[in-house]
């Protein structure tokens, strides 16, 4: 019985969730919504155990990508598309993405042909922009990506804002915190912005 209960206990998991979405503001006229990344993990694979990062539906995009050019013989799972009307004050549509943005993170880290992909885990553990991170899984920072995860919880490498990724995670808009989760039910919008006011283009 006891065997039994240690195996049990060493059953290796990868949790992850997508929550609490923010909206930033890049200049006067426009802004963009990031989500909160929480990985928990007792896999061998992952520096950390427990980490918490924010990415943009934009950098999900960039992504998938990488993971795609990386791995021809496997169907990635989708993204929850481009909406052209999709409004950073409408809390349905924020939830809606927010959801299907988990959905692909899950069926990624538990696919493991993707997991030997340091731009996953960078994307996944470390406060590096898309452009670091690309350099730095290249090899050509002075850092590794050991030392990127590593440091990231402690702010030893500062993010720098990726302004040429903004697609349409963008619109104008004033900032704001959502306070929404994945599991968090919708009562009525949190925003302070009414439902009246039309969602741009982006």
């Amino acid at each position: 019985m006891d065997s039994l209960l240690d195996s049990f206990s060493e059953t290796e998991f990868i949790s992850i969730s997508v929550r609490d979405p923010r909206i930033l503001k890049d200049d006067l006229w426009h802004t963009h919504v990031d989500y909160e990344i929480c990985l928990d993990t007792n896999s061998m694979c992952f520096r950390k155990k427990t980490s918490c990062v924010r990415r943009r539906y934009s950098e999900f995009v960039w992504l998938r990508h990488c993971l795609e050019q990386n791995a021809l013989i496997i169907l990635l799972p989708k993204l929850p598309p481009r909406t052209f009307f999709f409004s950073l004050r409408n809390t349905d549509q924020v939830l809606q993405r927010m959801r299907g943005l988990q959905e692909f993170l899950e069926s990624v880290v538990h696919t493991p042909l993707l997991l030997s992909d340091s731009r996953l885990h960078l994307f996944l553990q470390s406060d590096l922009s898309i452009t670091e991170i690309e350099v730095c899984a290249l090899g050509k920072t002075r850092y590794t990506v050991a030392e990127a995860i590593h440091r990231s919880s402690s702010g030893c490498i500062s993010r720098l804002e990726d302004k040429a990724s903004c697609d349409s995670d963008c619109e104008s808009s004033s900032s704001s915190g959502l306070g929404l989760s994945v599991d968090t039910p919708v009562r009525g919008s949190p925003l302070p912005f009414s439902e009246r006011d039309q969602p741009l283009f982006s």
